[in-house]
């Protein structure tokens, strides 16, 4: 077994290397002066298994095409097989005709990473479970809740707590965890009225006294997830953190956190942190290289990986 880092995230390919006692397989990613991707793969890779770690994260398109050309660069390497381990996946939120002649991009990504060489993907939180079916290889979407209901039974280790859901579409994720700590359920109706903007419309559930944690898969903008902070605590919330498996923390989104009522931010190393998320009073950010690490090893002992869930 095989794993090289592209260069989207390598503090979290060094972390999984370490745990795995595997050093990284020496490769150069690099640009030429038109800034196009050049890769070269400096060790022998014939007959291996290799797993490439890249977050297309931003810049998107960069670390897309970085994960592409390594995967061309294996294959005609004779790498045996090649597993595309992408920690956040990029162009998720497109998984379907949203308005009338828009793209479904999370199936074209699909399409470009099985072409690239692609003989399996390894991820996490996948933005909607339907991607999943957007690829005819096999997939593995890994979940953050487990180390997510372990940091919060350690920090918030007495009654009181409401998981928080921050639309619909998020319940099943809030419930999960829910369930998991014994807590109560809340849910956020938000009603966007165009793209990048959310406006709390209504709280379902009782959250007077508790302290709220709201879960979710990505904060991009941060707008929803301060909006949802302030009608919790106008509902007479004792406080309000939250939990969320990818920061993408465009924009002002770190400024918007810290002024915002929230007392914890808590995200994932799925991307990596820029120096404003380091800096930052109120966000925080936990490990998952163990948890890719191990599901990087049970593949490639053809060992179960949904196991590490039950």
């Amino acid at each position: 077994m095989k794993i090289l880092t592209c260069n989207s995230n390598r503090p979290i390919a060094e972390a999984i290397s370490a745990y795995l006692n595997l050093p990284l397989t020496s490769a150069s990613v690099r640009r030429f002066s038109d800034m196009e991707v050049f890769v070269e793969i400096n060790e022998n890779v014939r007959g291996e298994d290799v797993f490439v770690i890249q977050s297309t994260s931003y810049p998107a398109n960069d670390n897309l095409m970085e994960l592409l050309v390594t995967m061309d660069a294996l294959r005609r390497g004779s790498a045996r097989r090649i597993t595309a381990v992408i920690p956040y996946f990029g162009y998720a939120r497109q998984d379907r005709k949203s308005s009338p002649r828009s793209p479904i991009s999370a199936k074209l990504v699909a399409n470009l990473i099985t072409e690239a060489g692609a003989d399996r993907v390894l991820t996490l939180d996948l933005h909607a479970g339907q991607i999943q079916g957007f690829f005819d290889i096999p997939l593995d979407n890994l979940f953050a809740s487990p180390g997510f209901s372990k940091d919060i039974s350690e920090k918030y280790n007495s009654g009181n707590i409401t998981m928080i859901s921050p639309d619909v579409g998020g319940v099943v994720r809030a419930r999960a965890i829910a369930k998991r700590l014994d807590a109560d359920l809340a849910i956020i109706d938000k009603r966007r009225e165009k793209a990048g903007e959310s406006e709390v419309m209504n709280i379902i559930g009782d959250v007077s006294g508790q302290r709220c944690i709201i879960i979710d898969d990505i904060v991009d903008s941060a707008g929803t997830l301060c909006n949802a902070a302030v009608a919790l605590m106008d509902s007479g919330a004792d406080s309000v953190s939250a939990y969320v498996t990818h920061g993408v923390l465009s924009g002002g989104a770190v400024a918007r956190v810290s002024s915002s009522p929230l007392d914890r931010l808590v995200t994932t190393d799925s991307i990596m942190a820029t120096e404003a998320v380091r800096v930052s009073h109120n966000i925080e950010q936990l490990t998952i290289a163990p948890l890719i690490g191990e599901a990087i090893k049970r593949i490639s002992m053809e060992n179960s990986v949904s196991s590490l869930f039950d």
